[in-house]
């Protein structure tokens, strides 16, 4: 549980720093401000730790590390809160190495693609400010984690306000791509708009094509299985029902460019079929804050009849009918009967099945 305890460590230390350095640029030029020429605060910038078009292109290390640096103290909150219970989730479920991966997609993609973006941009336009602005934030690293709980517990229900507003797992990406779509023309915060629509694809191109997972290890699959195939985590099930048609027709036709130049794999029906075989919700959402994984009894949303936990019960069930078998012929022996051996007394099935219809 070292990543997203070191990732905050450094959010907090890179934050911090760079309000520090911009601040004391800002006081340089104080003196200067009687002129009436001070410059707009968009061009107090760090260029060698967050991402700046005009000047980043020699500081490469700039497009992993902006991700973790915030301007204010009310997003530090927020990216703060994403990697402690966010980050904490996904590397109990996925284990560190992956953490990491997901984490240098999500950071490296989005920066580097705004990078381009608002070059051209300045380019066609020839505006300035757009070659200066900051390019920094965990708006993508937010996205990305939204896609992967879509991922892994889809339907799980989360209450809010006591119980006023409820929202289903799977909304979460929408909304908030929503929700930074709006506020880019309404209160000027366009890069937050482009970063989150480029955290999202990424992620969901990372993790629909390219993770490795591992099946359940109960069911005749492969070793491992590269992306999620299943038609739950297709791109157009992540927008509201009406857009499904649209969206798919594009997203195929996108994936059919991409295939053709190889960028992409076709799945096989093996791979769509395993897919979606995959457990999903198989622990509760409410693990972000308790810090462990609930019972079937606790979690409403599970999947009941997976191919792990079936083959864990009919095991159980076996163990126990095969326990009640040797006691009841121990029995017998102890009371001075000698009749066959044990395990030829012993029938497995009668009481598998008894038991399988207690349940």
């Amino acid at each position: 549980m070292l990543v997203y305890r070191t990732c905050l460590l450094i959010c907090t230390c890179l934050s911090v720093l760079t309000g520090a350095l911009r601040y004391r640029s800002w006081m340089a030029t104080q003196p200067e401000t009687d002129s009436g020429d001070q410059p707009q605060t968009e061009f107090f910038t760090v260029p060698y730790l967050t991402v700046v078009p005009a000047l980043s292109a020699v500081y490469p290390w700039t497009f992993v590390i902006t991700t973790f640096v915030e301007q204010n103290i009310f997003t530090l909150a927020i990216t703060l809160v994403t990697l402690f219970y966010g980050g904490k989730y996904l590397e109990r479920a996925w284990g560190s190495a992956e953490l990491v991966k997901f984490l240098l997609v999500i950071s490296v993609m989005p920066n580097f693609l705004c990078f381009v973006l608002y070059i051209v941009w300045f380019a066609i336009t020839g505006n300035v400010v757009r070659s200066f602005s900051t390019i920094c934030g965990g708006v993508a690293l937010q996205a990305g984690f939204l896609v992967a709980f879509k991922q892994l517990v889809p339907e799980h229900m989360v209450t809010l306000f006591r119980g006023i507003v409820k929202v289903r797992v799977k909304h979460f990406p929408a909304l908030f791509l929503l929700v930074n779509t709006l506020s880019g023309p309404i209160f000027g915060t366009d890069v937050t708009a482009v970063l989150a629509w480029l955290g999202f694809l990424s992620s969901w191109t990372y993790l629909r094509f390219y993770k490795r997972s591992f099946p359940d290890l109960g069911s005749n699959q492969a070793p491992s299985l590269k992306g999620d195939a299943s038609e739950i985590f297709a791109i157009a099930y992540f927008f509201p029902d009406p857009l499904h048609r649209p969206v798919a027709i594009i997203s195929n036709a996108v994936y059919n460019i991409l295939v053709a130049i190889r960028i992409c794999t076709p799945f096989s029906a093996a791979d769509i079929s395993a897919s979606n075989a995959q457990p999903r919700d198989n622990a509760s959402f409410s693990t972000l804050f308790s810090g462990g994984y609930n019972n079937a009894s606790q979690s409403q949303v599970g999947r009941a009849g997976t191919a792990r936990a079936e083959a864990e019960r009919r095991r159980a069930l076996a163990l126990k009918a095969l326990d009640q078998q040797l006691h009841a012929a121990a029995s017998k022996n102890c009371a001075g009967g000698v009749g066959p051996s044990v395990l030829g007394e012993t029938s497995l099935d009668t009481s598998f099945e008894r038991l399988e219809g207690q349940k």
